[in-house]
């Protein structure tokens, strides 16, 4: 009898306009767990755009996030996760038996500058090493961006 491989875990994370703390969730877990994650970010107000503020700081961790478009929150999508974060959308996101929830609250970067973004990816930054840490998926050592100070 052959073993059938695993799959992998699926980490859903949902904001209102899925142009900010989402993405960069979904960034930093699809970088930090080196593809060992399926990932899914989602709003349930999607915007038109990520915001530019969010793009420039990844990119100063070395993450490019300019190809990615906010969508849409969808029930399907939270069924197929195993793990769903939501970052201030209320009670927005359908719960169903089975998935662990969390509920990270984070300021949200919208309307905001590069300044006031930084500390809000430092912090997502951190919380996804955590979870990967509990999901036993060793997170990838990061290349911390150089203090803007």
């Amino acid at each position: 009898m052959t073993a059938t491989p695993a799959t992998l875990p699926c980490v859903l994370y949902v904001c209102v306009h899925n142009a900010g703390r989402s993405q960069m969730a979904a960034a930093y877990t699809h970088h930090l767990s080196r593809g060992a994650v399926e990932v899914l970010s989602a709003g349930s107000e999607p915007g038109d755009r990520i915001n530019p503020a969010v793009q420039e700081a990844m990119l100063e961790d070395g993450i490019d996030i300019t190809a990615e478009r906010p969508k849409l929150l969808t029930t399907d999508a939270v069924k197929a996760s195993d793990v769903v974060i939501t970052m201030g959308c209320g009670d927005t996101c359908p719960i169903y038996p089975g998935k662990r929830y969390e509920v990270w609250d984070l300021e949200d970067p919208a309307g905001q500058g590069l300044d006031a973004v930084r500390p809000i990816r430092d912090e997502i930054r951190t919380r996804v090493v955590a979870l990967l840490t509990s999901l036993d998926i060793p997170p990838r050592a990061v290349a911390h961006h150089v203090d803007h100070e």
